[in-house]
This record gives structure tokens, sequence and C-alpha cells, in this order.
């Protein structure tokens, strides 16, 4: 189908295809709808692309798809302009020389006085004309190029050159395509020109794309009227054909009389059967495969029977086929009934079900065996001493199912190499159980120096004294086969063990485990001399060194690992051996996995700096230590740090590593000495301090933590870190006398922004709201940019509005409103970009002035603040607070597109969206941010509420990994747990709640600095979180209902 748009606006559609329809065909196709001759007809497919064929008169045969058009195109339709309003005259004769053209100096009227002139109509606006060739008009209906001024119509033009180019002498102006076609139809067309066109083109084609919707939404429309008027035959039958089910299998049958064409005979030509005699070269071709050949070819003979003519038919014998049949039966049999293992005798149930299990040959695997065994034959022949032959050999007629043959070849192998170990193992493969014990002992009287043959002698005995003997046999052969000594050790008790372990280091001195294994199973002093004379055997062995250090430290001398190690790392230095410094950390490692901490101790501290520069031994020990920690191997990751500290004494990050190592992995005594010692190195180190009197504190000894803040301040005399843990210590433990004269003196001494907000709080749980706005007056006085001191003195006077409204004190409660809006404002004034306070107006607003005053002051924030998620959020909120369900969804769309990666206003929009919508609305948040954890925590709920337990556990986890800070995460998490989990789970977050000690949160941060909840621990506060949580979703199900 090809759309037409016509000049009067309208579009028209024709049924074609452009594959299979010439341009003429549709100009006929238009000319039938719009009745407009083809010779007004001007296509386009673009502004600059005019449909045409190269010479005008192939319109018949050209395709239109290879002009460009598509199934689906639109084409332009234009009309040319035609001088005059009377129809067209008839022509009149034309002379022989007014055809040609005149010379270059003819002036008309010259003869008889006349002169020459030129008008502006000649000339153009402004141009010289262009020299162009003469035309002159044809009749209209002619061909392509008709005139379209007021000339002579009916008139020919003979000048092709300029009939292709379209000109008019008296051509003005063209609808479509301006004077361009008039003026500049001899311009060349130069790059200005093609960059402008282009210009143009880009602009048409932004135009037609806003226009896109809503033509393609009309072409649509006038497509489906279109087939509404012309259907096609399929829908015309299609309640048709949906009633056909209810046809019986007789009707069906009675129709198929009319397929036939019984009942058709005009539209179907009746069948006839011919006859056609058949050939004799058939019946001779099929009387040859019949019968049976009893002479070979001449042409065979003359090869002496090993050659087949090309030309000779495949013989087709049956009889023989059935032979082969049968031959391939009895193979199955004989294979079933002649095995290895020496059974003989087939299970007259099972053999048919065991047959059908097997492979059955091929003719072309049978022929490959056929040519393999003469192959193999001829390489056995003809090198009788070569043992792979007769293997592959035996092989293939075991492969083929003659074992029978298989055993006969390789004893042949066997009697003609002797020598050769592999065909006595092949031949006692191959052989029966019972026989295969005289074949291996055939083979070890032929061999007697081969461990394989003996080993494998052992391993047809069914006993370990057996075995044994036959191992001690082969020994007296080969007593330097360490092979078989480790064999014959492992089937003796301890005793016979160290005695045969005795022998075989003098039999096999070089081999170091065999040392070690008489070390291991000596008293102490025989182990000592056992590695001595090891060490004398093996000079360059590093594992005796090693074992005799574990040996040292097994029996209590510990004193002496240290020096072994490095004695040994020495020796085995001068004897030219290089220290590989990552062989001997994992050789630590091993010895901490078999609990010889000391010599891994003694290990790491001889070879950590080996081959380290002096300038990268801080980054690469505290990395190898950051390795083994994550691979469980903590005590070598602590020897590193112990070692790297003696190196490294005043460097505060080694410090801090060691100690977090400590936390985790130690006790809280060694975790205190070694804060006591890094803070003998390093008493400027604040967090040293600060971590050695929480540990104490976590552990209830708070005078001890008490101490340890008294010397960090004597060390640290103006750190306010140290003033405020000393507060916290004191506040924590409910000495708020204490903690005020600390934070006084704080103050005193120029206290930051930080000690007047504490001072303030402390006020503020005690109860005493004038000391409270006193200090809070004062500190907005000398640090007016600190947010949250504004902040506090807002909410001071909230809360006193709060207890004025419980008292029924309206009058009073309007006047700390009024204030409270005074404080946020002031405080915007000097904090003009800080949300809290935007957030904290806007809500105070909604309660005192309504809803309205509340958008305002959102908007304000939101041009001081753009592109920031948590006003976004508030002001949708705020409208779904009022029940302006549709305004929130358009400012929700509006935050999303100023913030399309905030993880906070996706969960919302998860939330707000119908239940239906919320798993595509998951997909396109997770897109947007995969990594947010509060994305996949309303994905969590999603599942919660399908009651997909596992995923949405999966899903909550990785919430709390993700952010451990955010307390309403945890919140979720123990709810879940509470609902769908074990009480094992519940203990199990309880636990990681308290570990990460969450401060933030949007509910969490509500309830556990309430003042109430001032001294209550992360669990209770988890709890009340949870309450909080439950009482929130009963409010929203009942709104919803």
């Amino acid at each position: 189908m090809v759309f037409i748009a016509s000049p009067n606006r309208k579009t028209l559609a024709i049924d074609v295809n452009p594959n299979t329809t010439t341009l003429h065909h549709l100009k006929l196709a238009i000319q039938q709808t719009l009745t407009l001759p083809i010779s007004q007809q001007r296509l386009f497919l673009s502004q600059s692309h005019r449909l045409t064929a190269v010479n005008h008169d192939d319109d018949d045969s050209v395709l239109i798809s290879d002009l460009g058009v598509g199934p689906y195109s639109s084409v332009t339709l234009h009309v040319p302009l035609l001088g005059g309003t009377n129809p067209p005259a008839v022509p009149k004769p034309r002379f022989d020389f007014l055809n040609s053209k005149p010379p270059s100096n003819y002036v008309a009227g010259l003869g008889r006085g006349a002169t020459g002139f030129t008008t502006r109509s000649d000339i153009g606006p402004a141009r010289a004309a262009p020299d162009l060739p003469d035309r002159s008009a044809t009749t209209i209906g002619g061909t392509a190029g008709a005139g379209r001024g007021r000339g002579k119509p009916g008139e020919e033009e003979d000048d092709d050159e300029g009939e292709d180019k379209g000109y008019d002498e008296n051509q003005k102006f063209d609808e479509f395509e301006g004077n361009d076609v008039g003026l500049f139809a001899s311009a060349e067309y130069d790059e200005d020109d093609k960059e402008a066109d282009a210009v143009w083109e880009a602009i048409d084609k932004r135009m037609d794309s806003r226009r896109k919707d809503r033509r393609e939404a009309r072409l649509k429309q006038e497509i489906e009227k279109y087939r509404a008027s012309n259907p096609k035959i399929t829908e015309q039958f299609a309640d048709l054909k949906r009633k056909l089910y209810t046809l019986s299998s007789e009707d069906w049958q009675s129709l198929e009389k009319f397929e036939s064409g019984g009942y058709s005979s005009r539209n179907k030509k009746k069948r006839f059967e011919s006859f056609v005699p058949v050939p004799d070269t058939l019946l001779e071709k099929a009387r040859q495969e019949q019968e049976h050949v009893t002479a070979l070819d001449p042409k065979s003979r003359a090869a002496n029977g090993t050659e087949t003519p090309w030309a000779q038919t495949p013989v087709t014998d049956l009889t023989a086929v059935g032979e082969g049949r049968g031959t391939v039966l009895s193979l199955k049999l004989d294979r079933l009934s002649d095995s290895v293992s020496g059974m003989t005798n087939v299970d007259p149930k099972g053999y048919l079900t065991v047959l059908n299990s097997m492979k059955i040959t091929s003719d072309a695997e049978i022929s490959d065996f056929k040519k393999a065994r003469l192959l193999l034959k001829s390489v056995t022949q003809t090198n009788p001493k070569h043992p792979p032959g007769w293997i592959a050999a035996a092989r293939l007629e075991e492969l083929a199912g003659k074992l029978q043959a298989a055993r006969q070849l390789i004893q042949k192998g066997c009697e003609e190499c002797p020598k050769n170990e592999d065909v006595w193992l092949e031949a006692c493969r191959l052989a029966n159980p019972d026989e295969a014990k005289a074949v291996i002992a055939r083979g070890v009287k032929s061999i007697p120096n081969s461990v394989k043959l003996w080993m494998q002698a052992a391993k047809l005995e069914h006993d370990d004294a057996n075995r044994s003997r036959v191992l001690r046999k082969g020994l007296e052969h080969i007593p330097d086969s360490v092979r078989l000594w480790k064999a014959v050790v492992e089937l003796a008790n301890e005793e016979d063990a160290r005695l045969l372990l005795h022998r075989a280091v003098e039999c096999c001195p070089l081999h170091v485990e065999l040392w070690l294994a008489l070390a291991r199973l000596e008293t102490y002093d025989n182990a000592k001399k056992v590695l001595n004379r090891a060490r004398e055997r093996l000079p360059k062995e590093p594992a005796i060194w090693i074992t005799a250090a574990k040996l040292e430290e097994a029996n209590g001398n510990t004193s002496m690992v240290g020096k072994i190690i490095e004695r040994g790392i020495r020796a085995l230095q001068r004897e030219g051996l290089v220290i590989d410094r990552e062989a001997w950390m994992k050789e630590a490692e091993a010895a901490e996995r078999a609990g010889s901490v000391v010599t891994c101790q003694a290990i790491v501290h001889n070879t950590i700096g080996i081959g380290v520069e002096e300038e990268d031994r801080k980054r690469t020990w505290v990395a190898d230590a950051e390795e083994c920690k994550k691979r469980g191997s903590i005590e070598t990751a602590r020897a590193i740090y112990a070692h790297a500290l003696t190196v490294f004494l005043t460097k505060k990050s080694i410090w801090l590593k060691a100690a977090q190592l400590e936390k985790s992995h130690g006790t809280r005594e060694s975790l205190d000495a070694l804060l006591r010692k890094a803070v003998t190195y390093r008493p400027q180190a604040e967090v040293l301090w600060l971590m050695g009197a929480k540990e104490k504190w976590l552990a209830g000894d708070v005078p001890a933590a008490r101490a340890i803040l008294q010397e960090a301040y004597a060390a640290i005399p103006n750190s306010e870190e140290i003033w405020l843990a000393a507060f916290k210590l004191e506040f924590e433990n409910h000495e708020p006398e204490r903690a005020r004269m600390l934070l006084a003196k704080a103050r005193e001494r120029g206290g930051t922004e930080r000690v007047w907000m504490k001072s303030a709080i402390v006020e503020r749980e005690l109860g005493n709201i004038e000391e409270e706005r006193r200090l809070l007056d004062e500190g907005l006085k000398q640090f007016p940019s600190f947010f949250k001191l504004w902040l506090m003195l807002g909410q001071l006077e909230e809360q006193l509005a709060e207890n004025a409204k419980r008292l029924d004190q309206s009058e009073k409660r309007l006047d700390h409103l009024k204030e409270a809006k005074k404080v946020y404002e002031s405080g915007l004034k000097n904090c003009p970009n800080c949300v809290p306070l935007w957030l904290s107006l806007a809500n105070l607003e909604e309660e005192m002035n309504g809803l309205s005053k509340a958008r305002a002051v959102l908007t304000m924030a939101r041009k001081k603040n753009p592109q920031n998620p948590e006003l976004w959020l508030a002001a949708v909120r705020a409208e779904l607070k009022h029940g302006y369900k549709k305004e929130a969804d358009i400012l929700m769309a509006k935050a999303l597109q100023e913030c399309p990666n905030s993880g906070i206003l996706w969960a919302a929009s998860i939330e707000m969206v119908p239940r239906p919508q919320r798993k595509t609305k998951s997909v396109d948040a997770i897109k947007k941010c995969d990594h947010d954890p509060h994305v996949i925590a309303a994905v969590a709920k999603l599942f919660w509420h399908d009651r997909k337990v596992d995923k949405a556990r999966t899903w909550l986890n990785r919430a709390v990994t993700l952010a451990p800070d955010i307390g309403d995460f945890w919140a979720l998490c123990y709810k879940f747990e509470l609902q769908h989990g074990t009480e094992e789970n519940q203990k199990d977050v309880l636990k990681r709640c308290v570990s990460a000690e969450p401060k933030h949160g949007e509910k969490w941060q509500t309830i556990s600095k309430a003042v109430e909840n001032s001294h209550q621990p992360t669990e209770s506060i988890l709890k009340k979180v949870v309450v909080a949580l439950g009482k929130e979703e009963n409010a929203a199900e009942n709104n919803k209902h």
C-alpha cells in the first residue's frame, strides 16, 4: 500500500505492491481515482526527490521500489500551474526556420528599422538571463516537460536537453519549487547549496516528527476505514469458519466429493490414469539384483581378485544380509557370555534387554575393523618387537567383541616383547581374574625391576598381608623405589612403619618425605637426630628446617623456633637457594593451620621483608595482611602487623588496622594491650585513645574508661573529640552534672559549634527550657551558619506550642508557632541551602496556614536547591496527605525527570502506583539505580506482600548490607523475621543491628532522638521503630478502605 498526499490536503491510500508496480501503473491508478491526467501528475518522494525514470519513456518498465518507494511510503502529488483560463487552442502549423536556433546577433525586425531591447521580465529580478536553449511549448497532455506559462500549447519541442532540464522561458514562479527552476536552472550545485539543502532537510524532518503522531493517527484511521469498506475474503468468511467446529465427521466426508471434483467438473479436470510399458533396462536391472554371482569378474581375475571394478553393481543378496545379521547377533552373545570378569553364563530372562542396550555395529564399522585388523597384522608381522602394535591389535579385537582373539594376540606380544611392562600390564588387564596373577607373575619374572608390575601385582591381592608381602618382594629387587616404600609403609602399623622408614631413608636418602615421615614417628630426641641427618643429606630443602621448628614448638621450646628458622634461612642462602617470599608465606599459613603459631610468626618475621623495596614495605605488608585475613589466616595477618609495627612504630594507620583485627578476631585483653602500646608510641592519635576508652566502656569498666580519657586529655589538652567523648561517657552513664561541667569547660576554652549543640541537648533532656534557649541563642551568635542550632531552637518553640495546645492555650500556641517560623526564616537567611530547615518551615506552614503556603515554601526551596530529591519527596507527600493523588503523580513525574537516579524517589513512586503496576515500576527503578538501598527495600516489600519469603529475605539482607547505618531497613528486616522467620533469624538480625549501630533513617531518627529515648539501647529503639512501622501500615490500610 502507498499513500498519496494530494494538493487538496487529503491522503489517498492506493493498494499496490511497490515491488511489482511500475511508475506508469501508479499514475494510472491516480488518474482513475482523482480523474487527473497523467501528464499533469508530478510525484515527489521528498522535496528534492522526484519520482521519474532516467528516460521519460521508461515509466512503463521502471518499478517504483527502484525509485525508493516502499510499503506504506508517503508520496506527494503536485499539479503544475498552467497559464490562461481558456481551453488549449488548436496548434498552428509551424515553419521550419522557427524550430531552428537563431544566430547570436539576431534582432527581430532589424531589416525594417526596428531596434532590439530587453525588459525586466526577460532577465528576472536584478540578474542577467541565463544562456538557455530556445524552447517552445508543446501541447498539453504531450510528453513530460510541457510548458507551464502562456506559451503556445501544442507546439512540439525538438531540443531534448532543454526538455530534460524542465525549463520554460515564460515561467516565472513555481508553486512547489519557487523561482529556482526558472532562474537558477543552469547554476552550479556547490557545497553551500548542499549544506543549505541539508539544513532545510533537517528542519523538514524536525517539523515532520512534530506532526508525526497526528499524521499517523489520521493514516491509521483512514486505513481502518478503508479496510472496513474493503474487507479481505478471510475476514468476510471468518464467522463461517468459526462455525465449522460444529460439523460432524459425516459432514466432512460428504465435502470430500466436492474437493475431489465430483460436483465441480467445470473448474476441475477429470483425473485419468495412463499406463506406460516398462522398459527392458528396468527389467534387466531387477533380474541382476536378484541373481547370485558365483564367478569373479574378468577384471577382478586379472588383478588376482583384489580389485573391485568401479562400475560393478553392489551385491544386494538378501540371503547374505540375513547371514550377516546372524553373525552380529552371535558376536553380541559371545560378548555377553565371555567377559573379562570370567562369567560364562547368560541370563535367560534379561539377555534381550542387555542386547538392546549394546551398540549395534554398522556395516561401515565392520569394514573399518577389517581394514584396521589388516594394518595391525602387517605391523605385528613386519616388526614383531614393537609393543604398541601388539597392544593396539589386542584392543581392536576387544573393541570388536572378540575377547579370546585379543588374549591370544597379547599373549604373542608378551612372547615377542618380554621386556616391555606395558604389554604385560595389558595382558593382565585382558586376562581372567584367576589367570591374571599368573600373567603378572611371569611379567615380574621377566622384568623384576618394573615398579608398575609390582604395584599391579599388589593390587591383585585381596588382603593387606599378601599385598605387603608382594611389595616387600618388589623392594628386594628395587630397593630405591620411593613409590614401593610409601605403599608398604601405608600398609604397616606404627612400629613396623618406623622400622621400614629407617631402611627407606637408607635406600632413598634424597627423598625428603621419607625423612619427615620418620621424624614424625620418632621420639623428640630421635626426631632431632633424624632431621639433622636429613639436613646433611638434603642441605637445600627448607621443609626440614620448618619441620624442626614445628618439632621444637610441639615440645614447648618456643624460644628455639625463631633461631631455627633464622639459621635455616641463612644456611639455605649459603647453599645458593633463592628465598621465595610468597612460598614462605604459604608455609606460614600452612603452619598456622597445623597449629604451629610460633613457627608461623617466626617464618613471617624472617621472610616478610625479603625482596621488598624499602619504600614499598608498608603498602606491601598491609596488603599481605588483608589477603591473609580474607583467607582466614588470622595468626599470619597478626604476625605481619606485629612485624610491621616494629618497623613503623609511629604509623597510625597500621595501629588502627591491627586494632581492627584484634577487635574482630581477638580478645578484649589483646585489644587493650595493643591500644596501650599504640598510644605509647602515638600519644597524639585521638582515635586510638577513644577506641581504648570505648572498649573499656563496652566491657562495663567505666572508671577505666575515665582514666584513659584523662590520660588522653593530658596528652592532647585541647582536643574537642576527647572532651565530647568524656561528656558522652558521663552522660550515657547518667552523670548529668559531670557532663555539664565538662561541656562548660569546653565552652570556656573555645569549643566549637558541636560543644554548644551538646550543651543544649543536655539541658533539653533535663527539662531546663530557659537554659536551653540561652545556650542556643549564644551559640547562634557565635556560629550563625550552623543549621543544627537553628533547628533545635525552632523545635524548642514547636514543642512549647505543642504543650500549649495540650493546655488549651490557643493564643500562646499561636505565638510559639510564629516564633518558630521566625527562627526558621532567620536560619534560612544564614543557611539557604539547608534542606532540613526548608522541610521544617514547610511543615510549620502546613500546620499554620494550610497546603497552599507549604507548596509555596517547597517551590522556593526547590529553586534554591535544584535537583534535591528530599524536597521533591516532601512536596509529593504533602499532596498525598491532603488526598490530591493526581497532583502528587504529576509532581513525582517531574521529580523523576529532574532526579532520575534518586533511590528515595523511585521507592516512593513504587509505593504510589497501583498494585498491578508496581512490578513494572520496580523494574524501571532497578535499571536506573541498581545498588540503591531504598529501591532494594521497596522491591523486598513487593516480595513480602506476594508471600515470596526467601526472595524478600534476600533483598532485605542486601539492603541492610548496602546501608547498615540506616535504621529503617533494620526495622523492616526485623519485622519481616518476626512474621516469617525463626527465633534464630530474629536474634541474628538483632545482633547484626546492634553491631552496626545505625544512626540515620527517617523513622529511626524520629524515635532515637526523642527525649524519652535518649539513653535507650539500640535493641529497644529497633523494636520501637518496628511498632511505629506497624502503626503506619495499619493507618495506610484504613485510609484505603
